[in-house]
C-alpha cells in the first residue's frame, strides 16, 4: 500500500513539474499552452488593462492554436490582475509563473511592467509588452520585449507639435512616483526645451489625487500655451475640467494613456481641443491584418458592452499576442528561454504595423498618431515620423 502511495506523489510530482514547463495534455490528449496575461484589470489604470485585455482575448479568439513540433497546442490564456499597483503586480507575475505559462503579455503601465521584470527573467519566461513605453522596462533584461514606441520618442513627438503649434511657453504636470508619467513628462521637457521652447512650470502631483486647483492655479500665474499632463485615465478629467474652471486657456496634451472614451464622457465639453499622441488609427489599415481585425474587433467590442471605438491598446495588445505565438512557432517549443530567442528573430506585419526588434527587445517603431478631441470623438489629425 505504501508503495502504491509513494508512487502516486512521484507521479504528481512529475505531472506539477511537466505542467508548470509548459505543453501539458489536457484531457482527451489534446495538448496546450499556456501564455499569461498581465494587465490591470482593476484599481488606477483598470480601464486601459482591460481594453489592452480585450485586445488579447479576441487575438486568442482568432488564433486559438499554434503548431509546436507538427503538432496543434491549443493556446489558454490564464490573466492575473496587478490591480495597478507595484506590489500586487509582483504577485501577480509570481502567479502567473506558477501558472505553467510560456510566455506573458503585458502590461497596460510601466511602473508595474518594470516592478514584474525580474521576476520573467528570474524564471526564464519571456514578456510581451504591448504599451509600456517607459525604457526601463526592457533595459538591462533580456527576458522582456514590447511592440510599442516608446516615451523619449512620444515626448519628442509631442513637443514637436507644440512648437510647430506656435507654443514657446510650457506647463508640465506629473504623478510622483509613476513611472509612465513622471518619465513621458519630462522626455517632452527635455524636447520642448532642446526645441527652443521654455518650461515655465513642473508640477508634481500623489496618487489618487482629486483636487488639482492648487498646482492648475500656480499654472495659470505663469501663462503657458500648452499643458503637457501625461496621467491615468481616472485622473485625466478632473485635470481638464479644473483647468477649465479655473479659466485657463491653454492647450492641454498628453500621451497614450488619454486615448479612452471614458475621459471625454467625465471631462464632458472641457475635454475639447485637447490634443494626445496614441498608436493606431482604425480610419486608415496599414496592413491586410489590421483590416480584418477592425471588423471583426468592432463585433466582439459589442458583444462585450463596449463602444464599437477601437482603442489604440487594443491592437497593441492583438498584435503582442501574435508577436508571441510567432516566437512560440519559431522556437518550436514551450521553453521560455527558446521562445526568448524566437523573439528576437520575429518579423510580421501586424494591426498596427511591421513588428521587429533592436538588441533591447523594443519594437523598431518611429511613427506615431497624432489625435484632437472634436466634437466629443477622437479626430485624427497627422502621423509624424522620426528617422
Amino acid at each position: 500500500m505504501k508503495k502504491h502511495i509513494v508512487l502516486l506523489l512521484v507521479l504528481v510530482m512529475i505531472s506539477s513539474l511537466l505542467f508548470a514547463a509548459g505543453g501539458a495534455e489536457k484531457k482527451g490528449g489534446v495538448k496546450e499552452i499556456v501564455i499569461g496575461v498581465f494587465q490591470p484589470l482593476t484599481g488606477e489604470n483598470g480601464g486601459g488593462g482591460y481594453q489592452e485585455a480585450l485586445g488579447i482575448r479576441y487575438a486568442n479568439q482568432v488564433y486559438p492554436t499554434v503548431m509546436i513540433g507538427g503538432e496543434t497546442y491549443t493556446v489558454r490564456l490564464v490573466e492575473a490582475d496587478n490591480k495597478s499597483d507595484k506590489t500586487e503586480a509582483v504577485t501577480a507575475a509570481q502567479s502567473l509563473i506558477s501558472s505553467g505559462a510560456s510566455v506573458i503579455i503585458g502590461s497596460y503601465g510601466s511602473g508595474v511592467s518594470i516592478a514584474a521584470g525580474d521576476i520573467f527573467q528570474d524564471n526564464k519566461v519571456p514578456a510581451v509588452g504591448a504599451s509600456c513605453t517607459n525604457p526601463q522596462v526592457t533595459l538591462g533584461n533580456d527576458y522582456y520585449y514590447r511592440i510599442c514606441f516608446l516615451d523619449p520618442f512620444q515626448g519628442t513627438v509631442m513637443a514637436n507639435y507644440a512648437i510647430q503649434e506656435g507654443a514657446t511657453k510650457a506647463a508640465v504636470i506629473t504623478q510622483l512616483g509613476d513611472d509612465y508619467s513622471s518619465g513621458l513628462g519630462n522626455f517632452f521637457a527635455r524636447a520642448f526645451r532642446t526645441l527652443g521652447g521654455t518650461v515655465v512650470s513642473e508640477q508634481q502631483f500623489q496618487t489618487n489625487a482629486t483636487d488639482f486647483k492648487s498646482i492648475l492655479t500656480n499654472i495659470k500665474a505663469v501663462n503657458p500655451d500648452v499643458i503637457f499632463a501625461p496621467s491615468s485615465i481616472a485622473t485625466a478629467p478632473l485635470i481638464i475640467k479644473q483647468a477649465r474652471e479655473l479659466g485657463i486657456t491653454a492647450k492641454i496634451m498628453a500621451g497614450d494613456t488619454w486615448e479612452n472614451s471614458s475621459i471625454i464622457e467625465n471631462a464632458g465639453a472641457s475635454a475639447e481641443g485637447v490634443v494626445l499622441s496614441t498608436f493606431f488609427d482604425d480610419a486608415d489599415p496599414a496592413t491586410a491584418e489590421a483590416g480584418k481585425f477592425i471588423a471583426g474587433f468592432k463585433k466582439f467590442l459589442v458583444e462585450n458592452k463596449q463602444p464599437d471605438i477601437i482603442p489604440a491598446v487594443s491592437a497593441l495588445g492583438y498584435d503582442a499576442y501574435l508577436t508571441a505565438l510567432r516566437a512560440v512557432e519559431i522556437a518550436n517549443s514551450t521553453k521560455g528561454p527558446a521562445i526568448r530567442d524566437a523573439l528576437a528573430k520575429v518579423d510580421i506585419e501586424g494591426v498596427t504595423g511591421r513588428i521587429t526588434f533592436d538588441e533591447n527587445g523594443d519594437a523598431d517603431k518611429d511613427m506615431a498618431f497624432i489625435k484632437v478631441v472634436e466634437n466629443g470623438q477622437f479626430k485624427f489629425l497627422k502621423t509624424v515620423s522620426v528617422i
